[in-house]
């Protein structure tokens, strides 16, 4: 054909018993045969073998034996010492190996991080993996500007919306810092608002102030219905930075996790290290020490109260050596969060890590595969709670609107990929094969086909699949655009209503929420 025939040339046709095809998308499976869903079992992907996890494990208790946990608060010391931990002349507290692995066997191995509407919940532990968001970005890129800017209290919410409805996220816990709230109260109290707002899926922030735990668990008390309904049901989880690496204890947030103890609050126990300027850069040695350091939280923490649920929060972060920044999107981030995940799983002990943290400033090239590669490796590795993992761009330091839906698109097909093929007799359709070769010689309208369209295949949301042709007649829109479209159409529409007018009128004359009333229904009572 030649070139001048091209235009004219008739499309392939790409169909077959469509309108089969269609009865069946209209009719959507019920979740549990969905082709992808939350809590998938994971953990195939294994890069370390027995023989490294015992060493990173012996050198983590051999540190916290040896070296101990700078700064403790004297909670931890009078926990420690009646069971063989002792105070050194440096006030470092010393943990032997015994009390760790007490504490490890102590430790609750799967609980439930509820969502307000039960199918939401999440189950963590075992072999289940779940994707969604954290941080504490303290600028938006901003889906109308286009440019970067400090981040406030409406995008704490707005983001809560959005993961309210991208199936592919399965928790919300706060992605950006309040700016525009002075006071540690008004933060604390307004960012757990928020989050609990936003969203009926799972939810998490962080505090300054152990005095604002007891006063937002009093705040998710009267959500519930009564004084220590919130222990009964925790909704929202701790993301508590309680050590300051290398082995110290942070004071203020050490006193927040005793109140989070005390109030039942699950707590994803962090640390936050930096191979390379907080941790050896070697990577064995940086994940041996965030196990240490996360052990030793742990330890204290069952001390305290043996079998409260906890997350071991290994976010061990890699330097850029050559400038020593952070870099969230490297393959040595991968690689070691893949690794601290494994570590956990032979704990066993529930795990959570960071991944998703692009070093891009936009949503393009360079974001796509770094999330990729970080989420990919985290979710196979099978780690429990995957953070971070929408939404986030520049180390960290930013969040995105249309980020969050792009990713969920990558989360959703990465997670088809954790659930693996089925092979059986059945799926491996030698006999269907046959009927085909002798019948219509194509499988597009066979009932097999048909059957397994919605719950062996998923379909994006924004992500374009259409021909160049197709695509450059619709606009030739990249996936940006498209994202963007879905965060006006959800920021527009969306307003969750969990939380009755009623309720939220109560809890605005009880504490202080510097937040604006959101939501047609709770604008009109607060009028």
């Amino acid at each position: 054909m030649s070139e001048t025939d091209t235009s004219e040339a008739p499309r392939r046709r790409r169909g077959g018993g469509r309108a089969g095809r269609i009865a069946v998308r209209e009719a959507a499976p019920e979740r549990d045969r969905r082709p992808v869903r939350p809590g998938l079992p994971a953990g195939r992907f294994k890069p370390l073998t027995e023989s490294d996890m015992q060493q990173v494990y012996d050198t983590a208790v051999g540190l916290l034996e040896d070296v101990g946990m700078g700064d403790p608060l004297d909670e931890f010391v009078e926990a420690a010492t009646p069971v063989g931990g002792w105070l050194d002349d440096n006030g470092r507290i010393h943990l032997p190996r015994g009390v760790v692995e007490r504490a490890i066997e102590t430790a609750a191995k799967e609980w439930i991080w509820h969502g307000f509407d039960d199918d939401q919940s999440v189950h963590v532990g075992g072999e289940h993996v779940y994707f969604g968001t954290s941080g504490a970005a303290v600028m938006m890129y901003d889906h109308e500007t286009g440019t970067f800017r400090d981040s406030l209290a409406q995008d704490v919410y707005d983001c809560g919306r959005l993961v309210d409805t991208l199936d592919n996220l399965h928790f919300y816990v706060r992605t950006v810092v309040a700016r525009d709230m002075v006071e540690t109260r008004d933060l604390d109290m307004t960012t757990a608002y928020a989050v609990m707002c936003s969203t009926t899926k799972p939810g998490g922030s962080s505090w300054f102030e152990p005095e604002w735990v007891y006063e937002s668990v009093e705040m998710f008390d009267l959500v519930l219905g009564g004084e220590g309904e919130f222990a009964k049901r925790p909704f929202i989880a701790a993301n508590n930075t309680f050590v300051v690496p290398p082995l110290r204890f942070a004071y203020d947030s050490a006193r927040c996790l005793v109140a989070q103890v005390r109030t039942g609050m699950p707590i994803n126990l962090l640390s936050a290290l930096q191979a390379g300027a907080t941790a050896p850069a070697a990577l064995a040695g940086a994940l041996a020490q965030a196990v240490a350091e996360c052990l030793g939280g742990l330890t204290f923490v069952n001390l305290l109260s043996p079998g409260h649920p906890c997350l071991l929060g290994l976010w061990p972060f890699v330097s850029d050596l050559r400038t020593g920044a952070m870099s969230g999107g490297s393959g040595e981030e991968g690689i070691l969060n893949a690794a601290a995940a494994e570590v956990g799983h032979w704990l066993g002990l529930p795990t959570g890590v960071a991944a998703g943290m692009t070093d891009s400033k936009v949503n393009d090239a360079q974001a796509g595969y770094e999330k990729g590669l970080n989420v990919g490796l985290a979710g196979h590795a099978g780690a429990n709670i995957v953070y971070e993992s929408a939404g986030m761009l520049a180390s960290l330091l930013a969040c995105s609107h249309e980020a969050l839906v792009i990713d969920n698109d990558m989360l959703g097909a990465i997670n088809r990929t954790v659930r693996g093929i089925e092979v059986n007799a059945d799926t491996l359709s030698a006999e269907l094969i046959g009927e085909v070769i002798a019948g219509p010689g194509h499988f597009l309208g066979s009932p097999q086909t048909l059957e397994l369209m919605e719950t062996e295949y998923l379909y994006p949301l924004v992500s374009n699949r259409d021909t160049p042709e197709d695509w450059t007649e619709a606009g030739s829109r990249p996936a940006h655009d498209v994202a963007h479209d879905h965060v006006v159409a959800t920021l527009e529409n969306h307003w969750p209503s969990h939380i009755s007018s009623a309720v939220d009128a109560a809890i605005r004359d009880a504490f202080p929420i510097g937040l604006a009333p959101q939501g047609p229904a709770i604008e009109a009572a607060a009028s």
